[in-house]
């Protein structure tokens, strides 16, 4: 059986999980302005520090179908089967692209996370998991497709601004949600982003709120991966997620990563989100 590699656009959110694994990363073209640059070598901090001089948030663009057939080629090119995870169909076309690439490689088998940040990234460290148990490309597709559907995915956003520029939500939505103080949350549902919750106050408060309900709403957590993934969210907070996390699931693996610059772009500072398989690791 040929060894298989997994690999992931950077939208995955893994942080030193990529390198430690040897899961290799994609990454998406971040455009700031009149310069344009990857994520990874665009940071976090330089899109918070373009939005404070600009007030003018990022864009992104998808990632070719040249770029994606180069990528695949040198990862294949040892012979070995690769199976790529990308941004969910419903919000890029980078699906699209990596689809059509891999029809001119052999061994590569693209799969739709329906899903961003580390809610793909829960897909990836799953196909991870089934390489190294020996499985084939097909067979790790056919899994990660089934599970798919099985990943709670959804995070706090502490302005809107950064979604409503990114086209993501109504400016009357916007407007709204700035002058009554609600902090919405977001959760990815078949493949799109939508608003299923608002709280009102404070970002910590509504935090604390959100994780209560999110453990409520999904009470059966594939413990082995439970990821507390933000940007750039006070440190104090995020022990307090951590603490909530762990007095509801004592043994659960808790990872903390710092959402990268293409998830940054469109959630903007202090965003927060807790995500996990809600399938009890049944698979």
């Amino acid at each position: 059986m040929s060894n298989v590699k997994v690999s992931s656009d950077s939208i995955s959110d893994l942080g030193n999980l990529y390198e430690e694994r040897g899961i290799a990363r994609l990454p998406i073209p971040i455009v700031l302005g009149d310069r344009t640059g990857l994520d990874g070598d665009i940071t976090p901090s330089d899109i918070y520090d373009f939005f404070d001089r600009t007030k003018t948030t990022p864009k992104t663009s998808a990632i070719t179908p040249e770029e994606y057939y180069n990528f695949f080629s040198a990862q294949t090119e040892d012979g070995s089967e690769l199976v790529h995870f990308t941004i969910s169909s419903e919000m890029s076309s980078c699906y699209r692209n990596a689809v059509a690439a891999a029809e001119r490689c052999k061994g590569v088998y693209v799969v739709d996370s329906r899903n961003l940040s580390t809610g793909a990234g829960l897909l990836v460290l799953y196909a991870d998991d089934l390489a190294k148990a020996g499985f084939s490309g097909a067979e790790i597709k056919a899994k990660a497709d089934a599970r798919s559907g099985a990943v709670q995915a959804s995070f706090v956003v502490d302005t809107m601004t950064f979604l409503y520029r990114g086209g993501r939500c109504s400016g009357v939505a916007a407007f709204i949600a700035s002058v009554l103080k609600i902090k919405p949350c977001i959760a990815v549902t078949g493949g799109k982003m939508e608003v299923c919750q608002k709280y009102r106050g404070s970002t910590d408060k509504a935090i604390v709120k959100y994780v209560a309900d999110t453990l409520r709403s999904y009470p059966d957590p594939d413990l082995k991966y439970v990821f507390v993934t933000h940007t750039s969210a006070r440190p104090e907070v995020v022990e307090t997620v951590k603490r909530e996390v762990l007095a509801a699931f004592p043994s659960a693996n808790i990872i903390e990563t710092i959402a990268g610059a293409t998830v940054t772009s469109h959630c903007g500072k202090g965003t927060l989100g807790v995500l996990y398989f809600n399938d009890g690791g049944k698979v």
